[in-house]
């Protein structure tokens, strides 16, 4: 993804403020506040001190999901691409499970482990486990022959080649199938706050709009979620930075 430049950016929030305030107008109706009221709201929020909470329940469960499939995913990954045998064996089985939309595994999650935290974390990182597998799993599988004899000639074992060779080596597609997938995370993240919570961005938002009928308040929950989106994203970027730098940043 190639990197957006400030001002590119300032331009993109101008233009989708300006449609958003268009399309309030053109509607006229309570459910589509405009975004003057809306961000005067989201600001109101932030004084109260409630969002916040809600938005760091949320980072949170983000957080601890995405660290653990990373945890978990990198070394079965670089596994399978260093032992062809079992690569054959495994690879089968993962690309059937990895097509599977995996919102469709919150109902058999719930019912295993119940709808708190565990449950909320263990989403998050299914849908982030297999993204990071598969890509880190087929760079560590390309690593070109001659590069790794090189290393071994030089005196390097398995744990030197894990190190210095296999792991720099699938940084880069970890980082990459985390900026992809953390959309997704958090767009299922929403779903599973919507069960028997009282904290997280997704209950706010359904509170507000479902509930209460605070519209502008609802929108305000909505730019919240989408600032963790947007943060999230940009700490991937970050670290992809200072860990890749021999990578070239668009």
């Amino acid at each position: 993804m190639a990197k957006i430049k400030p001002k590119e950016f300032l331009i993109a929030f101008a233009i989708l403020l300006a449609a958003w305030f268009l399309l309030s107008v053109i509607v006229d109706r309570s459910i589509l506040p405009g975004p003057i009221l809306v961000f005067q709201t989201f600001f109101h929020e932030i004084i109260k001190g409630e969002i916040i909470v809600h938005f760091f329940y949320s980072l949170m469960r983000v957080f601890a999901g995405t660290v653990l499939a990373v945890l978990l995913a990198t070394p079965i990954g670089l596994i399978l691409g260093q032992f062809p045998s079992i690569n054959r064996v495994v690879s089968p089985i993962i690309y059937i499970l990895y097509p599977i939309p995996k919102v469709v595994f919150i109902p058999i999650i719930f019912l295993f482990t119940g709808i708190g935290e565990v449950s909320k974390i263990l989403i998050i990182l299914i849908i982030l486990f297999f993204q990071v597998l598969v890509l880190v799993k087929d760079q560590a599988s390309d690593i070109k022959r001659e590069l790794i004899l090189s290393v071994r000639s030089l005196g390097a074992g398995r744990k030197a080649l894990l190190w210095f060779v296999y792991l720099p080596a699938c940084l880069p597609p970890i980082f990459t199938a985390l900026r992809q997938s953390i959309g997704t995370a958090v767009a299922v993240l929403y779903l599973s706050e919507l069960f028997a919570t009282t904290y997280g961005l997704g209950y706010f938002i359904y509170l507000q709009g479902s509930t209460l009928m605070n519209f502008p308040a609802m929108y305000a929950g909505i730019i919240a979620m989408s600032i963790l989106g947007i943060s999230l994203t940009s700490i991937i970027n970050l670290l992809e930075a200072y860990y890749c730098p021999w990578k070239k940043q668009n």
